[in-house]
């Protein structure tokens, strides 16, 4: 074999290793399970108004509440924890052939038990406890079925991050901290194979006006 013949083997074989190494990248990131799970929806409501679900989350950070004292209406200063909503369905990433439909199984089911939410700005300053609220960790136990959907809640934005900074700035404040924020799931199919889904939501945090 000449040194041009092994030189053109060298860059082939090169090749195809980078090819096969950029197809094993897209599993990996995908993750080894057979499905993939699709966000429906992702929706939120206030603490105040909890039937009152929106694509954007005009998050309160105090509410004044009517309460009778001794024989008395007074207006109390009150925090509420504010609730998302979200809607799932599972997909097959091998959709199968023409005139040969694959569909998930019983064993495609994924249950999720846990759940990360991180809060960002579009203008760059996302330090959690001054820019932004801290991320957190919550727990959850919801099964998205072989076929049709599953709609859960969850806890979206935490009371006790009213209570600190920047939230708790903002409640003698005549402005808002808008952001992006980022909700993914964490679970796995009945196989064991791990299995994760994000979806953003736009929150507005501010003092906003209470409901009558």
């Amino acid at each position: 074999m000449t040194r041009t013949s092994f030189a053109r083997i060298s860059v082939v074989g090169a090749s195809l290793l980078a090819l096969t190494s950029a197809g094993c990248g897209d599993v990996v990131r995908q993750g080894r399970g057979p499905v993939q799970v699709v966000i429906v929806s992702l929706t939120a409501s206030s603490g105040a108004e909890p039937e009152q679900l929106g694509g954007t989350l005009y998050s309160d950070t105090v509410t004044m509440v009517t309460r009778n004292v001794n024989g008395t209406q007074v207006q109390e200063p009150t925090v509420y924890s504010d609730h998302g909503q979200i809607t799932m369905s599972l997909l097959l990433k091998d959709p199968g052939q023409p005139g040969i439909v694959s569909a998930p199984s019983a064993i495609n089911q994924v249950t999720f038990t846990r759940y990360r939410v991180t809060y960002r700005r579009a203008d760059g300053r996302n330090m959690p406890g001054v820019d932004v609220p801290f991320p957190f960790d919550g727990a959850t136990t919801f099964t998205v079925p072989a076929a049709g959907t599953v709609t859960a809640s969850f806890e979206l934005v935490r009371h006790v991050a009213k209570f600190e900074a920047p939230l708790k700035a903002l409640d003698n404040a005549a402005t808002t901290i808008s952001t992006l924020t980022e909700v993914t799931f964490y679970g796995r199919d009945q196989a064991g194979n791990d299995v994760t889904a994000s979806g953003l939501i736009l929150i507005d945090f501010g003092n906003f006006g209470d409901p009558s």
